[in-house]
């Protein structure tokens, strides 16, 4: 059963930063891509930044230049820099992974961020 688990969420201030780690637990696969999304109320959930195994990262446009995606697969983890958050940055976000072995992807159970202005 493939766990994921993320740390890092909270209420910050407009300007500030945050950092989001997400470790994938109980599998044997090998990771194809790790990465992020974020649901704000009332919208769909989109896409925020992946990385593959290969180093590979895509950012969703409004993010660009403030968030930065990272990896430590060796430990099953991705991790978010979010830097000059904006109130448009509050959502939910998920982690998300991918395994070469299996076509289904996994989800995180969810972390709030909140951005006040």
């Amino acid at each position: 059963q493939v766990q994921l688990v993320e740390f890092g969420g909270g209420l910050v201030q407009a300007g500030g930063s945050l950092r989001l780690s997400c470790t994938a637990s109980g599998s044997a696969f090998t990771i194809n891509f790790m990465g992020w999304y974020r649901q704000a109320p009332g919208k769909q959930r989109e896409l925020v930044a992946n990385i593959g195994s290969g180093g590979s990262t895509r950012y969703a446009d409004p993010v660009k230049g403030r968030f930065t995606i990272s990896e430590d697969f060796a430990k099953n983890t991705v991790f978010l820099q979010m830097s000059s958050l904006k109130p448009e940055d509050t959502a939910v976000y998920y982690c998300n992974v991918r395994f070469f072995e299996v076509p289904s992807s996994y989800w995180g159970q969810g972390t709030q961020v909140t951005v006040s202005s």
